[in-house]
């Protein structure tokens, strides 16, 4: 599931940031929906061509802000 979200390695704005906003919006505008899975954060990293530590990051920012919610083994 990438279809949305990309990253402009020219852009300013990091990586991660670039994530957290482009999931928020899908968010927002209903493309997601609560019960929605996210892809792994190792998935995501490998379609994007970045690290792992940069996904895990913006899902982190949004959970801490209440956007998504991880649970153990059944993903986020």
């Amino acid at each position: 599931m990438t279809a949305g979200i990309s990253i402009d390695l020219a852009d300013p704005v990091p990586p991660y940031e670039q994530i957290r906003r482009q999931l928020s919006s899908l968010i927002a505008v209903g493309v997601l929906e609560p019960g929605n899975r996210l892809p792994t954060v190792r998935s995501l990293a490998a379609d994007l061509g970045i690290a792992a530590g940069t996904v895990a990051r913006a899902y982190k920012e949004l959970e801490q802000s209440g956007v998504i919610e991880s649970r153990r083994r059944n993903g986020t």
